[in-house]
C-alpha cells in the first residue's frame, strides 16, 4: 500500500526490511531447523566414523565398566593380599590351604571377565586394521596373563598375578571414568529431550501423549507449563521462558499470532497454541540433531590425534619388542617380561584418545546451553582466527521492524495519525499505532479508506485526515510548510521514512504534521560491537541493500569501521571476497536467503537462528536467538576449546615421550623402574588430568 510513501530508496528499503522481518517472524525456528533433517543423521554417521579407535570403546555403557570394575576390585584384593611380593614389602604372612591357587583362579576370572571389553576391542581394531588403545591394552593384559600362566607352570620366577589383576582393575576404572565424563558431556541431548512434557492438554480438556499431537490441534498451555510442540498462539498472552532454546535469560512476551516453540515455558498465564510442527519437525528436535552432529564431527585436531594414536601403537609395539630383546639379551628374562608389559601398558594412548572427543562433546554441550549451535567443527576451529566480522543489517543489527523516531507539528500529531492508520495492516501503520498506544490511546476514526500506493485517509471528530508520503502530497498538491520541511529534510537525509499528516477539510489540503520512521537498531547491537573489539577483532563492518543514507546512519550510530550499502543480494558475497583479498579472515553474520552466498564464502558463516532455511544451510554455526552478542560467545568458545585441545594433546604426547623410556627401564641402572601396576596408575592418571582439564570449558562465559 505504501511502497511509494518515501522519496528516497531508504523508504523502499524500509518496507522491504519489514517484509524480511515478517518472514523472520513467520518462519521462526521451526523452518530454520527443517534443514537439519538434511544434515542430521547422515553427516553424523560420516563424522562418527572419523573418530577411529576411540569411538570403538566410547560407545560402551559406563554402567558396564562400573559393574566390572567393582567386581574385579573385589577379586583383586585377595590376589594382592596373598602375593608373596606384597607380603614381603609390608612384612606380614598369610598361609592357608589353597593359597597358591588364589592368584591363578581369581586372576583368570579377572582377565576373562574384567578384561573382556579390551580383548574384544583389540580384536575389532585388528580386524579393521585400525590399531589403537584397545589393541595395546589387550596386548598388555594378554602378555601379562600368559606370563602369569607360564610362571604357574614354572617357566618364569615371577609374582605376576597381582600385577595382572591390578592392571585390569585400574584399566576398568579409567574407562569407567572416561565413559562417565563423555556421557555427562553428551547429556546435553538428554537434557534437551527432557524439556518436552510427556502429555499435552487439548482445548477440549482431553490429555494426550505428545506423540499423538498432529498439526492443526489446539493445545492449552497453563501457567508454568511447557509448550508441547511448535505452533502459534491463537488466544491469550504470556511471558515465555525461552532460555533453553535461545540462551536468553529474560522471559519474552508472546501473544496472539506469535510463534512459540516446543520446550519453552509459559511463566505467568495460560495460552492456547495451534500446533503446526510435531516430532522431528520441531525446533527442539532440530537442535538435538545439531548437537548430535557437532559432537560426532571431527576437526583437524581430532584427525591429528587419531593419526598420533595409530602411530603410537606402532611405536609402543616396537618399543616393547626392543625392550624385551634388550633385557633378554642381558640375561634377565623375568625382567624382560615385566618391562615389556609395562611399556605396552604405559603407552596406551588413552589420554590421547580422550583429549579431543571430550573437548568436542563438552564444548558442544556448553554452547548449546548458551543458544550457540555448532554445525561444523571446522567452522568453530576457524572462528578463533577471525579478525573481521561482517554483519547483515536487517534482522541482525536491526530488528527489521520500523519505529517512530520523530514527530513534528504538535502534540496531537501522533494521536491523529494513529487514528487514521488504525485499520491499516501496513508495517509502517502498525509502528505508528504502537507508538501512539505507548503514550495513550489513538484517536477514534471512521470512514477508513486505503489510497493504494499513496497512503490512507479517515475521519476523526468530523474532520477528514490523510497520512501518506511524497506521492500523496503530489496528488493532493499539498506543500510542506518551511519549518516542517527543514525537519523532514533532516530525517530523510539520514534515511528515515517520512510520512505526513494532512488535513483535508477546507479550501485546500494542509500538511499539519510529519513522522519519521526508522528500522530500529537492536539495543544489544552496541554491546555486541564493543565485545568484539575487546576480543581483538580488527574490523567490524555491515552490509545491506538499503540506501547509503540509511546504512551510514546505522553505521555511525554503532561505530562500525566500514559500511557496504546498496548491495544487491547476488553481490553480497563479493563484499566478503573483498575483505578476504585485503588479508582478513572473515566471519559473516546473516539471517536471510540473500545472505546464503556470503555465508558460504566467508571463512565462518554464522546464521541468526530465527532466519531462513537457506541461511542455516550455508552457515557453520547457528545462533538460536537473534542476539548479535552471540558472535562474541562463538569466538570465546573457539579459542577456549582450541586451547584445551592443544593442552590435552601436549600433555598426552609429552606423557608418552617421558613414560615409555622409563617403562622400558632406561634408568634401571639408577634404581628407577616402573611396575606394570604403577604404569597403569600413571596411564589412568594421565587420562584423569585430560578429563579434568576439558571440564574447565564449563567455566567459559558464552551468554551475553
Amino acid at each position: 500500500m505504501r511502497h511509494e510513501t518515501a522519496p528516497h530508496g531508504a523508504q523502499g528499503a524500509g518496507h522491504g526490511s519489514h517484509a524480511d522481518h515478517e518472514q523472520h517472524e513467520t518462519h521462526g525456528t521451526h523452518e530454520t531447523h527443517g534443514t537439519h533433517n538434511t544434515h542430521g543423521t547422515q553427516e553424523t554417521h560420516g563424522a562418527h566414523n572419523n573418530h577411529g579407535g576411540h569411538d570403538k570403546h566410547a560407545g560402551h555403557d559406563p554402567e558396564m565398566f562400573r559393574r566390572k570394575f567393582w567386581l574385579s576390585l573385589a577379586l583383586t584384593i585377595p590376589v594382592v593380599l596373598t602375593s608373596e611380593m606384597v607380603m614381603d614389602w609390608f612384612g606380614y604372612a598369610l598361609d592357608f590351604p589353597g593359597i597358591d591357587w588364589v592368584g591363578p583362579v581369581l586372576g583368570s576370572l579377572i582377565f576373562f571377565y574384567g578384561g573382556w571389553p579390551f580383548l574384544v576391542g583389540g580384536i575389532s581394531e585388528l580386524r579393521d586394521r585400525a590399531p589403537g588403545m584397545m589393541l595395546l591394552i589387550s596386548m598388555a593384559i594378554t602378555v601379562a596373563y600368559v606370563a602369569s600362566i607360564a610362571t604357574a607352570l614354572g617357566a618364569f620366577d615371577l609374582d605376576f598375578w597381582w600385577e595382572l589383576a591390578a592392571l585390569v582393575t585400574i584399566m576398568l576404572l579409567g574407562h569407567w571414568q572416561e565413559m562417565k565424563a563423555i556421557g555427562q558431556a553428551q547429556g546435553a541431548l538428554a537434557a534437551l529431550a527432557a524439556l518436552l512434557p510427556d502429555e499435552a492438554e487439548l482445548v477440549s480438556g482431553e490429555r494426550v501423549p505428545i506423540s499423538a499431537l498432529k498439526p492443526g490441534d489446539v493445545v492449552l498451555v497453563r501457567s508454568g507449563g511447557r509448550v508441547p510442540a511448535d505452533g502459534r498462539v491463537v488466544e491469550g498472552a504470556a511471558e515465555l521462558d525461552e532460555s533453553m532454546i535461545t540462551g536468553e535469560s529474560r522471559p519474552v512476551p508472546r501473544g496472539e499470532g506469535d510463534r512459540v516453540v516446543a520446550g519453552t515455558v509459559a511463566t505467568d498465564s495460560a495460552i492456547r497454541v495451534r500446533v503446526d510442527a510435531v516430532g522431528d519437525d520441531t525446533a527442539l528436535a532440530g537442535i538435538q540433531r545439531l548437537v548430535a552432529q557437532a559432537q560426532a564431527s571431527a576437526g583437524r585436531a581430532q584427525v591429528l590425534a587419531d593419526r598420533f594414536a595409530a602411530m603410537l601403537f606402532y611405536v609402543a609395539t616396537a618399543a616393547g619388542v626392543i625392550t624385551f630383546a634388550a633385557w633378554w639379551a642381558s640375561g634377565d628374562l623375568d625382567e624382560a617380561v615385566v618391562r615389556t608389559v609395562t611399556v605396552l601398558v604405559i603407552a596406551c594412548p588413552h589420554a590421547l584418545g580422550l583429549a579431543i572427543p571430550l573437548v568436542i562433546a563438552l564444548s558442544t554441550a556448553v554452547s548449546a546451553k548458551a543458544g550457540i549451535l555448532v554445525k561444523d567443527r571446522l567452522a568453530l576451529e576457524r572462528m578463533r582466527t577471525v579478525d573481521a566480522v561482517l554483519f547483515d543489517k536487517t534482522g541482525t543489527l536491526t530488528k527489521g521492524a520500523h519505529k517512530v523516531t520523530g514527530v513534528a507539528g504538535g502534540t496531537g500529531v501522533l494521536r491523529l495519525a494513529a487514528g487514521v492508520e488504525a485499520d491499516s495492516e501496513h508495517p509502517l501503520a502498525k509502528a505508528i499505532v504502537r507508538a501512539a498506544k505507548e503514550q495513550g490511546e489513538p484517536a477514534t476514526a471512521t470512514g477508513f479508506k486505503s489510497l493504494t500506493g499513496r497512503g490512507v485517509q479517515a475521519t476523526i471528530d468530523g474532520v477528514q485526515y490523510a497520512v501518506g508520503g511524497p506521492a500523496l502530497l503530489r496528488e493532493l498538491g499539498a506543500g510542506v510548510p518551511g519549518e516542517l520541511a527543514e525537519t523532514t529534510a533532516e530525517w530523510a537525509s539520514r534515511g528515515a521514512a517520512v510520512l505526513h499528516l494532512i488535513r483535508l477539510d477546507g479550501d485546500e489540503p494542509a500538511v499539519i504534521g510529519a513522522l519519521a520512521l526508522e528500522d530500529e537498531v537492536r539495543p544489544e547491537a552496541r554491546e555486541a560491537i564493543a565485545q568484539l573489539r575487546r576480543e581483538g577483532v580488527q574490523k567490524i563492518a555491515m552490509i545491506t541493500g538499503d540506501a547509503k543514507a540509511v546504512a551510514d546512519s546505522v553505521g555511525a550510530e554503532l561505530g562500525l569501521d566500514e559500511v557496504f550499502a546498496e548491495v544487491l543480494p547476488a553481490d553480497k558475497d563479493r563484499a566478503v571476497a573483498e575483505l578476504q583479498e585485503r588479508g582478513h579472515r572473515v566471519a559473516m553474520v546473516g539471517d536471510g536467503v540473500n545472505d546464503a552466498p556470503a555465508l558460504a564464502r566467508a571463512d565462518v558463516g554464522l546464521a541468526i537462528g530465527a532466519g531462513t532455511d537457506v541461511a542455516i544451510e550455508s552457515a557453520g554455526v547457528v545462533l538460536a536467538s537473534s542476539d548479535p552478542r552471540g558472535v562474541t560467545g562463538v569466538i570465546r568458545l573457539s579459542r577456549a576449546s582450541y586451547r584445551k585441545m592443544v593442552q590435552n594433546l601436549a600433555w598426552a604426547a609429552g606423557y608418552n615421550i617421558v613414560a615409555i623410556p622409563l617403562a622400558a627401564g632406561v634408568l634401571a641402572w639408577a634404581g628407577l623402574t616402573l611396575s606394570p601396576a604403577i604404569g597403569a596408575v600413571l596411564m589412568s592418571g594421565s587420562t584423569i588430568v585430560v578429563a579434568l582439564n576439558a571440564q574447565l570449558l564449563r567455566r567459559v562465559r558464552l551468554s551475553p
